[in-house]
């Protein structure tokens, strides 16, 4: 029994013993030796076309002056977010996306690398982000300190957008499961159409987050060059 309506997120998985919490992030791993096989199979087929597409959109966010092989990070984190969203939608299995220690360890190495990347190559370019172009004198130091704040919670952003995101569609499908014992057929019924249609819902935002958060983070980085 629940002692609170968070409690479905606790890391409680376990097996002979051992807590597996944060293993089902490096599942995948599993499947990638399929990638390698000689004769493709349809998942693989699929993946490449997927692959090919955000490649080619975000070789055009980071413009002429981004460097070459770039687009391959953030592929591959799109890649690790969209698995982790998926695998928490199977039941028992921890939901690591949920959590800020996973959404934060992705977000913040990046801003960081990104800061000290451009205000060490560029640094003039990173200046003139502080200001606006067409700003009236008078409100340039406001503007400095709009931007820079702005700048600063970048990585929360990030992490706090794919959390809670995460978070809400699984609380609305707990809270909808664990009124199912005291309700009649008809209404069961009616609870199991919702059900599958937030599943479906679920499984869009799961690719959905995840590309914005490949997105942003390519417009991010595309901002130091």
């Amino acid at each position: 029994m629940m002692t609170n309506l968070f409690s479905v997120f606790d890391p409680s998985t376990s097996m002979f013993n051992m807590s597996i919490n944060w293993i089902s992030t490096m599942m995948g791993l599993i499947i990638m030796p399929m990638m390698f096989w000689l004769l493709p199979t349809r998942m693989t087929m699929i993946w490449n076309v997927v692959t090919k597409t955000l490649h080619n959109e975000f070789k055009t966010l980071l413009g002429p002056n981004g460097m070459n092989g770039t687009t391959f990070m953030f592929i591959s984190v799109f890649s690790l977010i969209v698995f982790n969203n998926f695998m928490g939608l199977f039941p028992y299995i921890f939901t690591s996306t949920s959590h800020l220690s996973f959404t934060l360890t992705l977000s913040l190495p990046l801003w960081i690398s990104f800061m000290i990347y451009g205000w060490i190559n560029h640094t003039q370019h990173m200046f003139a982000h502080l200001v606006p172009q067409g700003t009236p004198p008078v409100l340039m130091p406001f503007m400095v300190c709009i931007e820079t704040i702005s700048n600063l919670i970048r990585p929360g952003t990030l992490a706090v957008r794919l959390a809670a995101n995460m978070i809400a569609g699984h609380l609305l499908m707990t809270l909808l499961g664990q009124t199912g014992s005291s309700l009649s057929y008809s209404m069961l019924t009616l609870l199991l159409i919702t059900q599958i249609a937030l599943l479906m819902l679920e499984s869009a935002v799961s690719i959905i987050q995840s590309y914005v958060f490949a997105v942003l983070s390519t417009l991010y980085s595309s901002e130091v060059n």
